[in-house]
């Protein structure tokens, strides 16, 4: 069970975070506060590291209860801002995030709180070493104040478990319109408006922390940055360790940066990085030149967009198209999208880029079925053994290696040993809502075979790298000689996971979602953000940094929701 200490509950039913944080003067609030103006008011003194962890769990013991944006509060995080706030005042600083106060999504290691995953079976799981991002993190002088909540495993456990569900929590709901679904079928507590998942931006985007690092395998960073109206990267995998964070599979999983502005982003995401650009447990980690101090702030200029190449993905990403073979085009945008994106293409023409459009991404209007991405999707529970020959068996292979190959590096205090060991304790467990939605997913993970299964394994891995890189968004941009793609929203989040490249998500307005069965007669239905995202090739970062920046600062739009402002 969960040691009462970290449970955010038991927290606040002990007082522990009522009491009003000891501030001489509202010199400075926590509220929309971006890392930049954060560490300017440090360095100024008009606020502390103590003050910033005060303010931020008056607010977390406020509106928790509404939100459940929380895991585990860290026990000692006042006790690390103190110390943080003595070193600034004897004149020694660690790093760009000295005394600022983040949050971990939970599946990410740490050695002061549980890492759960949301799972039942890791219900207060202390794990033996801490994740190599977090050791960066802290060196660079971070609180880990808190794990935000997840849907459960990353969200590789059933098929219709909503976003951000998790045994151990329930919902997460989404601060841009907190209430329930009322419609019969979906009223079990799900929030009305999607939080986006597997990551959690409800804290972030609510001011729980500075910002965040979330996770993303497909579209798990992206989706909730969006839908959350925050900058998320997802960076090119071998840019940040992985070891420590518990996987789906390793040819997809990243960690990144979920903050309120790219430059609040940009500065994570540096302190995130491996000084050597090695790391014996990640052996991606090299794949891209070092940026010099890991410095992405950097590549900030409001000037960013004069002169770039940008290139418009018209089929799939904004038109329908219908893929070989198929009777029913898929993809586009709704009219509402639609005029968003290009309003977006105006402001990036008035900046000076060069936009080229239309470009073709090869694999998407390909005539040959076998050549065409879009026929070729992640499987999924009904995709099993024999069932499974149109789609690429890469994570639910990866979710039985990795997961089994992460669980053994536990050792003995790994909660279970295997992935069929998981699968047996939550049947065991159904009292304690262990599989309320099933366990599809990883009932035909553990069906795959890791020897048996390598080759099928090995050739839809090489399927999914030439049809999202060498003939996929490689080839669009060498084509046209672009400096990245712009992509409405996170839509783009699979073909690039699957490459292993970068995206930047920035948010840009709302549109109109449409509910099927609809919302009944007389609710007022909330718009959903909607970000644009920049999208590049392998160790882009720099570049995609240098547009998003541009960008945000022509258009500034986030704006904070309303009840949590």
């Amino acid at each position: 069970m969960t040691r009462p200490i970290f449970h955010l509950r038991y927290m606040l039913l002990l007082g522990l975070l009522a009491s009003p944080p000891a501030m001489a003067a509202e010199a400075f609030d926590v509220v929309e506060a971006s890392i930049p103006e954060i560490q300017e008011a440090l360095e100024d003194g008009r606020v502390t590291s103590r003050q910033l962890v005060d303010q931020y769990l008056q607010r977390i013991a406020k509106y928790e209860l509404e939100l459940n944006a929380t895991m585990a509060v860290n026990p000692s995080a006042q006790a690390i801002a103190d110390t943080l706030d003595a070193e600034r005042r004897a004149g020694t600083l660690r790093g760009p995030l000295h005394g600022i106060p983040v949050a971990l999504k939970d599946n990410i290691q740490t050695l002061d709180m549980p890492t759960t995953g949301g799972a039942v079976a890791f219900d207060g799981f202390m794990a033996p070493y801490e994740a190599t991002i977090v050791e960066n993190l802290k060196n660079a002088g971070a609180i880990i104040l808190a794990k935000t909540t997840l849907t459960e495993l990353a969200n590789w456990v059933a098929t219709g478990m909503p976003d951000n569900y998790n045994a151990l929590r329930g919902y997460g709901m989404n601060p841009y319109d907190p209430r329930r679904d009322p419609r019969p079928g979906f009223d079990d507590g799900r929030p009305v408006m999607s939080t986006g998942g597997s990551s959690s931006g409800i804290g972030t985007a609510a001011s729980f922390w500075a910002a965040s690092v979330g996770t993303q395998t497909s579209g798990s960073l992206l989706i909730p940055s969006n839908n959350n109206m925050l900058v998320g990267i997802d960076p090119t995998i071998g840019r940040l360790s992985r070891h420590g964070i518990i996987p789906i599979t390793m040819d997809q999983d990243s960690a990144g940066p979920m903050a309120r502005t790219v430059a609040g982003a940009a500065v994570l995401l540096g302190a995130m990085e491996n000084p050597s650009n090695t790391d014996a447990n990640d052996p991606a980690i090299g794949r891209c030149d070092a940026v010099a101090d890991r410095d992405y702030t950097a590549f900030l200029d409001e000037d960013g967009l004069t002169g770039a190449r940008i290139g418009i993905p018209r089929a799939y990403y904004y038109e329908p198209v219908t893929p070989p073979g198929r009777d029913q085009p898929v993809g586009g945008l709704s009219s509402e999208a639609a005029a968003l994106m290009q309003e977006a293409i105006a402001v990036l023409k008035s900046k000076g880029a060069v936009i080229v459009d239309p470009v073709v991404i090869p694999s998407q209007v390909a005539a040959d079925p076998n050549d065409n991405q879009l026929l070729f999707g992640n499987c999924y529970d009904t995709q099993v053994r024999g069932q499974d020959s149109d789609c690429s068996i890469v994570m639910k292979y990866g979710m039985k290696k990795d997961f089994n190959q992460w669980l053994a590096s536990l050792g003995e205090q790994a909660p279970v040993p295997t992935l069929a060991a998981l699968r047996a304790f939550n049947a065991d467990h159904p009292q304690r809502n262990a599989i309320k939605y099933g366990q599809q997913e990883l009932d035909f993970s553990d069906e795959m075979d890791v020897e048996r299964d390598r080759e099928r394994y090995e050739a839809d891995r090489a399927k999914d790298l030439r049809l999202t890189r060498t003939e996929g968004i490689d080839a669009a941009l060498q084509d046209n000689d672009l400096e990245a793609l712009l992509i409405p929203s996170w839509a783009g989040e699979q073909i690039a996971d699957k490459a292993g490249y970068p995206q930047i998500i920035v948010p840009f307005g709302t549109v109109t979602t449409a509910y099927n069965p609809p919302l009944p007669e007389g609710f007022d239905v909330q718009p959903m953000p909607h970000g644009v995202a920049f999208m590049g090739t392998a160790c882009s970062e720099p570049v995609l940094v240098r547009l998003a920046y541009a960008f945000e600062q022509a258009t500034r739009r986030r704006v904070p929701p309303p009840q949590y402002h």
